[in-house]
């Protein structure tokens, strides 16, 4: 590799991964971070001997860089990231860096929603078939980490979110997964949609007819960009709404899914991910999975026993006959409409966080079937209760997690559910969305 002189901007898990991996393959690497770098991080980089900084950058050492490595979590608009790109110094992500030194099979999944979930199935159907195999990208530990490693596998399943795929160059996926597109993230994107669907489909970056991409035939978006763009990969589509040749569907209350001439059929009940997002989830994961010639048993196997993911529709406990539904996850609308269009019983919702440039208008009609008080925990809820008083009648707002907990709790009655599903972005009041979560988790188990 030409580039010996490397730049790292933000020492969380992808940055960490990334400075380790250029460690251990000889580079010369500064790591640089604006904030103060949490002690599991800083402990990594003192065990590699890597060089960093925290709490500001060093301009002059990041322009003399020959390249820089971007944390996602790092925007575009601010100066530093403009400055770089001023003085032509090439920026790429964790993904791409790590992607240089593997010779791995790599199946990739993005999408606005579900590419966790999906991710981690396809991960399982693989390892159900004794193939060498890891998870990582935007879940669990970084591609670079994993790369860097001394124990190589055959397969890489990485989700990949948008900010990744931006600065994705030269990686090629084997096997594409786009799950949905729907609006997330406008706040990045200068509220331009079509930048942020051209993020998503940056996964299909230097793919070939020989490669194959998985993708929801119903999803409009999806669909007609793949008409406009028309690319040279084998389609491979999965519905609710109709049949699919070469991919997956349902028809009669079963899953199908047809793929090189072999058929799998189940019964939508035998899943046990129920509700039509983790569907969609199901047959994109088992698509995968058989592209790869894993066993029908395998694939069976998974979407059987397969346990929801923590923060996403988890079932935390039922006191009194209220169950307690973890969505914290749902961190836009689209998430937060499968939530809720899978309740079967009376919703108190709890709702709100950082606004992304939110449309509530596609969730007005579930909410007024399915929500019988909404509790707006954030630390500006106008636009929430503005978008929903017309259609609740009991809207609340908080800033306390306990104090949403507990005032839902008296809100609810017997054989009613609590739905934590915020719809938006954690970082107003808490760390992440896993912070957001547990908090849920421990408020909920304090009752």
């Amino acid at each position: 590799m030409e580039n010996k002189n490397i730049v790292i901007l933000g020492a969380a898990e992808s940055g960490t991964g990334a400075a380790v991996l250029a460690k251990v393959r000889g580079m010369d690497v500064f790591v640089s971070d604006n904030s103060t770098i949490p002690p599991k991080y800083k402990d990594i980089l003192k065990t590699y001997e890597i060089n960093f900084e925290e709490g500001g950058h060093s301009k002059e050492k990041i322009h003399n860089s020959e390249l820089v490595i971007k944390s996602p979590g790092i925007p575009d608009n601010i100066p530093l990231i403009r400055e770089l790109h001023e003085h032509s110094i090439p920026i790429i992500s964790e993904i791409e860096f790590a992607s240089w030194f593997t010779e791995a099979h790599l199946i990739c999944v993005t999408g606005s929603n579900g590419k966790t979930t999906t991710a981690t199935m396809i991960c399982q159907m693989l390892e159900n078939d004794d193939l060498s195999v890891a998870l990582a990208g935007n879940v669990g530990e970084s591609f670079a980490f994993h790369v860097a490693g001394e124990e190589p596998v055959d397969y890489y399943v990485l989700e990949i979110s948008s900010f990744q795929l931006d600065y994705m160059f030269s990686l090629k996926a084997d096997i594409a997964v786009i799950t949905n597109i729907t609006p997330d993230h406008l706040e990045r994107y200068n509220g331009d949609l079509q930048a942020y669907i051209n993020s998503k489909f940056r996964i299909l970056n230097n793919m070939t007819v020989d490669d194959h991409l998985v993708y929801c035939d119903d999803d409009p978006t999806i669909k007609d960009e793949l008409h406009r763009r028309k690319p040279e990969v084998t389609m491979h589509p999965f519905s609710f709404a109709h049949t699919t040749a070469n991919g997956a569907y349902t028809d009669d209350n079963k899953l199908i899914f047809n793929i090189n001439q072999i058929t799998l059929k189940m019964t939508l009940e035998e899943l046990a991910l129920q509700g039509k997002h983790n569907t969609y989830n199901s047959m994109a994961a088992g698509i995968a999975a058989r592209l790869v010639d894993i066993r029908k048993e395998s694939i069976k196997k998974c979407l059987k026993d397969f346990k929801n993911l923590e923060h996403r529709l988890e079932e935390v406990v039922t006191i009194h006959g209220i169950k307690f539904i973890n969505d914290s996850k749902a961190t836009n609308v689209n998430s937060t409409w499968y939530a809720l269009e899978s309740m079967n019983k009376p919703v108190i919702w709890i709702a709100g966080g950082q606004d992304k440039g939110n449309d509530y208008e596609k969730l007005r009609p579930l909410v007024a079937e399915k929500v019988k008080s909404l509790i707006c925990l954030g630390k500006d809820n106008s636009i929430m209760i503005d978008a929903f008083k017309n259609v609740i009648d009991e809207i609340y707002e908080t800033q306390s997690m306990i104090e949403a907990v507990g005032w839902a709790y008296q809100l609810a009655e017997d054989d009613e559910i609590i739905l934590l599903s915020p719809a938006c972005a954690s970082f107003d009041l808490f760390e992440n969305y896993e912070d957001r979560g547990n908090r849920f988790k421990t408020a909920v188990k304090g009752l």
